[in-house]
C-alpha cells in the first residue's frame, strides 16, 4: 500500500518556539525537514501571558510544518502529546495531493 503523505502544522504560542524546533531537529526519522512562520492568533483555550497580548486579544504565534507520511505525522503528535502536553499547542493535518522539488 502506498504511503499517504500529509501536511503537520503546528502551532504554539512563541515562548515554546524553540523547544518545539528541538523536537523537530530530534527526530530526522519523522521531519525530514520543515518551515516555519511568525504570526499571531488566539483561541479560547489560551492564556496571554503578558498585558499587550490582553488587551490586543491575541498572541504571538508559531507556526510550523512538515510534509510527511501520515505515519509518522501521527508518531510526532503522539510524542508532543507524552514530551509537551500543552492545551495552547495546536495541529492539525491536510492531505497532500503532490511533493516534488522544481529540480
Amino acid at each position: 500500500m502506498k504511503e499517504m503523505n500529509c501536511c503537520l502544522t503546528l502551532a504554539c504560542h512563541r515562548s515554546m518556539e524553540e523547544r518545539l524546533v528541538g523536537h523537530l531537529l530530534e527526530h530526522p526519522e519523522w521531519v525530514r525537514g520543515f518551515v516555519m512562520h511568525k504570526a499571531e492568533g488566539g483561541s479560547q483555550k489560551e492564556k496571554l501571558p503578558s498585558m499587550i497580548e490582553q488587551v490586543r486579544g491575541r498572541s504571538e504565534r508559531s507556526t510550523f510544518q512538515s510534509v510527511m507520511n501520515l505515519e509518522d505525522a501521527l508518531a510526532l503528535v503522539a510524542h508532543l502529546k507524552q514530551e509537551e502536553s500543552n492545551p495552547e499547542m495546536a495541529y492539525w493535518i491536510t492531505p497532500v495531493i503532490a511533493f516534488g522539488r522544481l529540480e
